[in-house]
């Protein structure tokens, strides 16, 4: 039997990178999955490449603002009957900037964009996991979570925020059989990490390829992250045989994090 047989999955940003190769994994394993993203064009090819038929769905929604992520899950909700699984995917900056030269709105941003998000997403799948007494949040953090780099404090600061959620939240519905992990992976050479990575290596005076080779360089395995080693850990902590781990922030980076 598939790990994710019969469960009902909702992924944020899950049209491309990271987060569409979660929803593949999770599909591949017997999940339905409602896959999110601002883009209705992405969202249907994504659909198309996947090819999952009816056990995905795209739905357009931008989760920097409440009203939209509690519709993308009243919608998942409606498809499938309940959510069992939550991905919050979605996260980012921008106009990053030295924290003497940084602006209240890059602030602003990456905390709606990621900590935010994550929160009203979490609170309105949890309504619907509590009466049920089963489910599994799982927030998809970064390496900066634990560490931090010149010129992404914003998004630094967010991804910090992330994991004090996930450690507090944990301590809350543990009992209820839902568990709310963090995954913290490397830089991965994603379609959002060559938009958002230029503007910071170009801040930094060098090249995207050396922006990578700082992470390359950091990692026991010298490598960057792949999107596929993400997604394979959160279908250990979606799955069953993933119900004892909870509240863990768990590094997939090539062995970068000091903890």
């Amino acid at each position: 039997m598939r790990q994710l047989e019969g469960r009902v999955a909702v992924v944020t940003a899950g049209s491309r990178g990271v987060g569409r190769a979660i929803v593949k994994a999770f599909l591949d394993e017997g999940a339905s999955v409602v896959l999110n993203g601002r883009s209705e064009a992405k969202g249907q090819q994504a659909l198309d490449e996947l090819g999952a038929g009816a056990a995905a769905r795209f739905v357009a929604a931008d989760v920097t603002r409440r009203e939209e992520c509690e519709r993308l899950l009243d919608q998942a909700i409606a498809a499938y009957g309940r959510i069992d699984i939550l991905v919050n995917n979605a996260g980012g900056a921008a106009d990053n900037a030295p924290v003497a030269e940084m602006s209240d709105h890059c602030l602003r941003v990456a905390l709606d964009w990621c900590l935010w998000s994550t929160f009203w997403c979490t609170r309105r799948a949890l309504n619907d996991m509590i009466p049920r007494g089963w489910g599994r949040v799982i927030n998809i953090s970064s390496l900066e979570g634990k560490c931090g780099k010149p010129i992404t404090s914003s998004y630094v600061a967010a991804k910090h925020a992330v994991n004090g959620l996930t450690k507090s939240c944990a301590e809350e519905v543990g009992e209820v059989g839902i568990t709310v992990n963090a995954l913290c992976p490397g830089a991965m050479d994603t379609d959002i990490m060559r938009e958002v990575g230029v503007q910071i290596a170009d801040a930094r005076g060098i090249s995207y390829d050396q922006f990578l080779d700082v992470f390359r360089a950091e990692a026991a395995t010298q490598e960057v992250t792949d999107t596929a080693d993400v997604a394979a850990v959160a279908v250990l902590l979606a799955s069953d045989a993933g119900s004892g781990i909870t509240g863990s922030l768990i590094s997939v980076d090539g062995g970068t994090a000091p903890y």
